[in-house]
């Protein structure tokens, strides 16, 4: 087989939630075959009731193997693992649908290091359903990390005119600050830079946010965190030749991003980065775990219960992840 655009596993995640729905609204938007070879890791017997349940006019095709897929607009191509009993409720949290979002990923990580896959773009899962069927992690990310024996990893964020990844995440604000070093600094430059590099970027321009106002401003802001914090990372950067600038002042940095200064910004702490990138539409941010064997993308909603199995899921954030897997995955020659 040779294909020359990515090859994408979708793993359907929860399959009491939205996942199986979205995916069927999302592929029959056929720009999703001319920008990636999609392909399902999940349940075709849920696949097939979503597309009833849409309204779809998706044909589901069971497959053994990626080499099997055939990848054609119209056609579901899925890699059926049979986990899911016929008759499991939408909306309601199951140790079988917890246990299947599980196995799904598992699989789409031995195809990667199997080297047949080029992304992952995932579906969501439920905690709760994860844990009730005793996979004890806080989700996806964790999950990936621990399967590939990943240490150094990062959120990144991508809308059409913005990425930005993180130096930290789901932690207070003063924690935020007392985590922010010049190794982790540094790390998180060097993954958004091999990230993009990856995707093609011939020399990504990496904008560095700075802790407080105005990026300390000299000291006048803040105690000297910049100068002991952001400094040192940036210049290790540019010392190995990697074209990263700041600390720069966050309240302009990410417009002059958007507008094109810039590829990517780092931000030090969750809403200096997420802010941003949620005002430019819920639909249009796509989460993304870099620093792993393989990109993965994932929608920027959770399994939404209350509204699975009515069809009316939206498929926005699904179809802007699998494009974004598509532009970030390692350029496949034909």
């Amino acid at each position: 087989m040779s294909i020359a655009k990515p090859i994408i596993a979708i793993t359907m995640g929860d399959g009491a939630g939205v996942g199986p729905e979205i995916i069927i609204k999302a592929l029959q938007d056929q720009e999703m075959y001319e920008i990636s070879a999609p392909f399902v890791i999940g349940d075709a017997k849920r696949l097939e009731q979503a597309n009833q349940i849409v309204n779809g006019n998706m044909k589901v095709r069971v497959i053994e193997s990626v080499e099997e897929a055939c990848f054609e607009y119209g056609t579901v191509d899925c890699m059926d693992l049979n986990l899911l009993p016929a008759d499991l409720p939408f909306g309601q949290v199951s140790a079988e649908a917890g246990n299947a979002a599980f196995r799904y990923l598992e699989r789409a990580i031995q195809l990667a290091n199997d080297g047949k896959i080029d992304a992952i773009c995932t579906a969501p899962l439920n905690k709760e359903a994860l844990h009730k069927a005793g996979h004890i992690f806080p989700g996806h990310t964790e999950i990936l990390a621990k399967l590939t024996n990943t240490e150094d990893f990062s959120m990144m964020l991508s809308a059409p005119k913005l990425k930005v990844i993180h130096v930290t995440t789901h932690i207070g604000i003063i924690d935020a600050v007392k985590q922010i070093n010049p190794k982790r600094v540094y790390t998180v430059i060097k993954l958004a830079h091999d990230t993009l590099k990856k995707a093609g970027y011939q020399n990504p321009r990496i904008a560095v946010c700075g802790i407080n106002p105005h990026a300390g401003e000299n000291g006048l802001f803040g105690y000297g965190e910049e100068e002991e914090k952001v400094v040192p990372a940036v210049e290790q950067a540019q010392k190995e030749g990697i074209h990263a600038v700041g600390p720069l002042p966050a309240d302009t940095l990410f417009f002059r991003t958007t507008r094109g200064d810039f590829d990517i910004v780092v931000a030090m702490y969750h809403d200096q980065g997420h802010g941003p990138v949620k005002v430019l539409g819920l639909e249009a941010g796509v989460n993304i775990t870099v620093g792993l064997p393989i990109i993965r993308t994932s929608v920027d909603h959770g399994t939404a219960f209350d509204i699975a199995g009515k069809g009316i899921a939206d498929e926005l954030s699904l179809k802007e992840a699998l494009r974004q897997a598509a532009e970030l995955a390692p350029n496949r020659v034909q």
